[in-house]
C-alpha cells in the first residue's frame, strides 16, 4: 500500500520546542486535521531518557552535561539513554499505522530498512546487529537509533 507523507524540513530546533511542535501535530493527526507527516531536524546537544533509560548510562554528571551545554530531558518512547547533536538527522514520523502497520516490531524493521537503505545511497553500508534496533555499520558502531512511541493503538 503506497502512502503519502508530507514532510517538513526544520533544521535546527531545541528538543523542548521540536516536541511540544510533535504533541500538537498528533492530536491534528488523531483528530484527521492532518496526514502522515514526517519532521525532518536537528537539536542542539540533548540527551533524552526514553522510558527504559538507567541512570547508570549517562556517563557524564547532571553538572558536567550543563556545563557543557546538554539539555537532558525525559521522554515517553522507548528505549534507554540517546544523546542528539549538531549535524544528525532526526526524523520523527507522525503516522496513521492502521491498517498496515499494527505490528510494531515490522515497523520498527522497516524503520531500519528504511536507514539502511539511506545510508546505502550514501555510499555507507549498514546493517542491523541481532536483537538490538537501530542500523549499524561496522559491526559495532551504531549510526541509526529508533526510539517508538506509538498511542491510541
Amino acid at each position: 500500500m503506497k502512502r503519502h507523507v508530507r514532510v517538513h524540513r526544520l533544521g535546527s530546533v531545541p528538543y523542548g520546542e521540536a516536541h511540544e511542535l510533535q504533541e500538537r501535530l498528533v492530536n491534528a493527526r488523531i483528530r484527521g486535521a492532518i496526514g502522515d507527516t514526517l519532521l525532518l531536524l536537528e537539536h542542539p546537544k540533548v540527551i533524552t531518557l526514553g522510558r527504559g533509560a538507567k541512570s547508570e548510562n549517562i556517563l557524564m554528571t547532571p553538572e558536567r552535561l550543563t556545563a557543557l551545554g546538554f539539555e537532558v530531558h525525559e521522554i515517553g518512547r522507548g528505549g534507554d539513554v540517546t544523546y542528539h547533536g549538531p549535524g544528525q538527522i532526526v526524523g520523527y514520523p507522525i503516522l496513521d499505522l492502521a491498517p498496515d502497520r499494527k505490528d510494531v516490531r515490522r515497523y520498527v524493521r522497516d524503520l531500519e530498512e528504511l536507514m539502511i537503505q539511506l545510508a546505502g545511497a550514501y555510499g555507507v553500508e549498514a546493517g542491523r546487529v541481532e536483537k538490538m534496533n537501530g542500523t549499524w555499520i561496522e559491526g559495532a558502531r551504531k549510526i541509526g537509533a529508533i526510539g517508538v512511541r506509538i498511542s491510541r493503538w
